[in-house]
């Protein structure tokens, strides 16, 4: 400990060797400014990268759909049990993807994790043609569902790298640059179905970008030492309560942005009677502007509190799902279009106000507990990139659920309609929630696990 008056020594530099930094304190100030922030930037950038391909490969199917016409011989039922199920396998591979970070080291798995979406690249490419039948398409797309647990190993390594005060931006930067992987790789489908090419002209230009991704991740990323592997942290993250709240909420924003990119291309083909191309021009919008905004929902979040920017946030998801319904039923193209479009933009939003919510919550846990200084930081960081991948495997499901939702709908309805009446009950589930916990000022804490969020210091409303 430095005495009082006396200048803090310069933070050691980091050692390099082998790619393992040894020294990482984000909390110094000294040490951030000096040597943290531009080795924290640099893995951000190419952790970003390899995030963002693995989202493209986790969601090809969406617009591998859209390929598949009548010679396939698939029904929509079909195609949607398909992207719910490599939704599923994204969603449970994220609890592994998370701690093999500290198995591995933040830069070896990103290496591994990119190399990895190779197989159901390939795979894809080698059985994407008419006469093949449909356990083999379900088969190559649980292959493609591993492209999803690349976001929770990439948001459990960026979480450590950053401070506190910085975590709502650079998260959001990350998961951001990440979900973009969608509408980029609906956008690519677009131009390639415009020039009349085929499904495997999509699954060529990615294989050399995986070994891209793969090798600059070699080159320039780093491990840090003082993420170890700690089964405790995990125990200790599932038996708190809040992993699960937030995992809850989080099925809310990610839950419905993932699921809906999966599922609006055929939605307007089902509902609307638009052909593969009318389909494309319009569902590469919503994942971009929701992805675009995302780190906007996390800087907005450490300005003013996660958990008041989530709440109204859900306020507006219920409008335009409601304004959804309605153009559902007056089979109004244009209506639907643009309150679908601002749905997403909400999910993105969302999706950066939940995830500055996590570390903001058990660093007001470690307050409360009596903790400071660096203790109360490092019991936050570990809690928090613990919960991180339950969180993210829960949230994911979601997806899963609007697929398999959408499905019924249309066995049901004819149309999509039935779906998003669950879904406005959902979201006004997820409000009700929000409030309740994070934002409603009991007369005392409500139990020994509670933060006491009546103090103007430590308020869950600026969490």
């Amino acid at each position: 400990m430095t005495a009082p008056g006396q200048v803090p020594a310069p933070a050691p530099p980091p050692s390099r060797g082998g790619r393992w930094i040894q020294h990482w304190d984000p909390e110094d100030e000294t040490f951030w400014n000096r040597t943290g922030e531009p080795i924290a930037r640099r893995n951000l950038f190419f952790s970003v990268l390899s995030e963002h391909i693995g989202f493209s490969v986790w969601t090809m199917w969406s617009v591998l759909v859209l390929f598949m016409g009548p010679e396939y011989g698939l029904t929509p039922a079909d195609k949607f049990l398909l992207t719910s199920v490599v939704t599923l396998v994204g969603a449970v591979v994220r609890v592994p993807y998370t701690f093999a970070v500290a198995v591995f080291g933040g830069r070896n798995w990103t290496i591994i994790s990119a190399a990895l979406l190779l197989v159901p690249t390939v795979a894809a490419f080698t059985v994407m043609e008419p006469g093949t039948s449909f356990s083999t398409f379900l088969l190559v797309g649980l292959l493609a569902g591993i492209g999803g647990g690349n976001f929770a190993s990439s948001m459990t390594n960026i979480n450590a790298f950053f401070p506190l005060r910085k975590k709502g931006w650079a998260l959001g930067l990350n998961a951001g640059g990440g979900n973009i992987g969608v509408p980029v790789i609906q956008l690519a489908a677009l131009a390639i179905i415009g020039a009349s090419g085929g499904p495997r002209v999509l699954l060529g230009l990615y294989i050399p970008l995986i070994v891209v991704a793969a090798v600059l991740a070699a080159l320039y990323m780093d491990n840090l030492a003082s993420v170890r592997n700690d089964t405790g942290a995990a125990k200790d993250a599932a038996r708190d309560a809040h992993t699960w709240i937030m995992s809850f909420l989080y099925i809310g924003t990610f839950g419905s942005f993932i699921g809906y990119s999966f599922a609006f291309g055929q939605v307007l083909q089902n509902q609307f009677d638009r052909t593969p191309l009318e389909a494309a021009y319009v569902t590469f919008i919503g994942p971009l502007l929701g992805s675009l905004i995302r780190p906007v929902g996390g800087r907005l979040a450490d300005r003013y509190g996660g958990s008041r920017i989530t709440l109204w946030n859900f306020v507006g998801m219920g409008a335009a799902t409601g304004v959804l319904i309605l153009a559902s039923m007056q089979e109004s193209l244009a209506l639907f279009t643009v309150a679908f479009v601002v749905l997403f933009v909400l999910t993105g939003l969302g999706n950066g106000s939940t995830y500055k919510m996590i570390p903001g919550i058990f660093q007001a846990k470690a307050l409360a507990r009596g903790l400071s200084g660096e203790e109360a930081a490092a019991y936050g960081r570990r809690l928090s990139g613990a919960s991180m991948g339950l969180i993210g495997a829960v949230g994911a499901l979601g997806g899963v659920g609007i697929n398999l939702a959408f499905r019924q709908s249309f066995l049901s309805y004819g149309s999509g309609t039935g779906a998003f009446v669950a879904f406005l009950a959902f979201y006004a589930v997820c409000l009700a929630v929000t409030w309740a916990v994070y934002l409603r000022r009991p007369a005392r804490p409500a139990g020994p696990t509670a933060v006491a969020e009546e103090k103007p210091q430590l308020s869950y409303a600026q969490v």
